[in-house]
């Protein structure tokens, strides 16, 4: 998919910086590009039988395009990119077999059988129920065809940067979108609350989400995959600019959940490194905290110290917040209200919401798919959370081939604490915390060499 030129990594980078301009200044391009995406997609999978992971490459790069589709009302349908995945990923095992001990993930997707035809019998006449049961159901059954495929998978090096590739590409657009949105950051920030004219008129929860992830994602390029000089400094460059911009939607979530899978990352290459790479990892992480102290010191001057409040669970004028949460903690409650009067069946996919408005006249979609899942699913969503939680743990640890699978796995904890998954990307990158790893005679060596 992506070809072997010194160039070709800062072709792609400027084709996407310019997409994201075009798109703002002429939106309609949006929906021509989702199409594209998929007849692009679809057709290397097609094409090359799935031989070198392309089905991972092209669900990474629609997880990265999702929120730049959303926000430029670029989708056909609103689970474009849970469905395409799912699609993916069922290609994917047609032409190569799963890991025997992915079958663990066939009893977690049969778990969640139940709690649909409940759903079906307890939603009301009033109630769109394919819709409403869609949107709570795609995610985990996208999460549970993108672990169905992925576990114990080899995956070369070559690979897996191209995933990382991918994941990034769609990220840039989204950020130069960003700016020509709202070039003049101090005249939309008025107060401490997520702001929706900074991250793009789109909800900051979800932009977010994608802007920390793509924290990771770039300091992942720099930090193993960047061989040149001119590569590590555009990259750097790129996460500098991404930080700011996700720093500034004034949603804390995916920041901090990025942050996180950094942190994991250093750490566990720190522990698998030779002497010699230990100091350049050191080396690293003085820069990046420098880096990281400049960014939020420059995020703090271009709003006026309101983004220092906002961390501190302040309003404008200094006086600390009643909810830590922003009210999720109401949300979360009524949920486990549901699943103690009903501990068997629960309520059925997609009637939590009508739950939620009779019990509190809230009316307002689940953001923690933790309790979401105990809510609708009762017994049923304990054995199917057990299976989510224990797997990928298990796995790592039996086998460590995968150096990105706790910040993968951390990524997808956190994301779905705070955001459930409204978004394709928490349940396709939660797969990714069940790959292996190859370093083969063909791929290039890590910037960090392992032991």
């Amino acid at each position: 998919m992506f070809k072997k030129s010194k160039n070709y990594y800062l072709l792609l980078l400027g084709f996407h910086a310019v997409l994201g301009a075009i798109i703002f200044a002429i939106p309609f391009l949006a929906k021509i590009f989702s199409l594209l995406i998929l007849l692009f997609g679809y057709g290397i999978v097609i094409k090359n039988k799935n031989r070198n992971n392309e089905v991972l490459i092209v669900s990474a790069y629609i997880v990265g395009v999702e929120v730049f589709l959303r926000m430029t009302n670029g989708m056909y349908i609103n689970e474009y990119g849970k469905y395409n995945i799912i699609i993916l990923m069922f290609l994917g095992i047609l032409y190569r077999k799963t890991y025997k001990a992915s079958m663990i993930y066939v009893i977690f997707i049969i778990l969640l059988i139940p709690g649909v035809f409940y759903g079906i019998h307890t939603l009301s006449f009033d109630t769109n129920i394919r819709k409403a049961i869609a949107f709570n159901i795609s995610g985990p059954v996208c999460l549970g065809f993108s672990a169905l495929y992925c576990m114990g998978r080899v995956v070369t090096f070559s690979e897996i940067k191209k995933i990382f590739i991918a994941f990034g590409l769609p990220i840039l657009s989204i950020v130069v979108y960003l700016i020509f949105y709202a070039p003049d950051i101090r005249s939309v920030i008025t107060g401490t609350e997520s702001n929706h004219s900074t991250s793009g008129g789109f909800g900051p929860n979800q932009m977010s989400t994608i802007l920390g992830f793509g924290i990771f994602i770039y300091f992942t390029i720099f930090y193993i995959f960047s061989k040149t000089k001119t590569n590590k400094i555009i990259t750097l460059f790129l996460l500098v600019v991404v930080s700011f911009r996700g720093i500034i939607t004034f949603s804390r979530g995916g920041v901090y959940v990025g942050v996180g899978m950094i942190l994991l990352l250093v750490l566990i290459t720190f522990t698998l490194v030779n002497s010699k790479a230990k100091m350049r990892v050191i080396a690293m992480v003085l820069i990046g905290s420098f880096l990281a102290l400049g960014i939020w010191t420059y995020s703090s001057v271009a709003t006026g110290g309101l983004i220092d409040k906002r961390y501190a669970n302040q309003d404008a004028s200094g006086k600390e917040k009643r909810s830590k949460l922003t009210g999720r903690e109401t949300l979360i409650e009524s949920e486990l209200l549901m699943f103690y009067e009903n501990p068997i069946t629960g309520v059925g996919v997609g009637k939590n919401k009508e739950y939620r408005e009779m019990l509190t006249g809230i009316e307002a979609a689940s953001h923690n798919e933790i309790s979401r899942m105990l809510a609708e699913h009762g017994v049923l969503g304990i054995i199917g959370l057990l299976i989510l939680f224990i797997t990928p743990l298990f796995f790592f640890f039996m086998n460590r081939q995968n150096i990105f699978a706790l910040s993968f796995f951390i990524f997808w904890l956190l994301t779905i604490n705070h955001a459930a998954m409204r978004l394709a990307a928490p349940a396709f990158v939660y797969g990714l915390s069940l790959i292996r790893i190859k370093l083969n005679s063909e791929d290039e060596e890590p910037t960090v060499h392992r032991e």
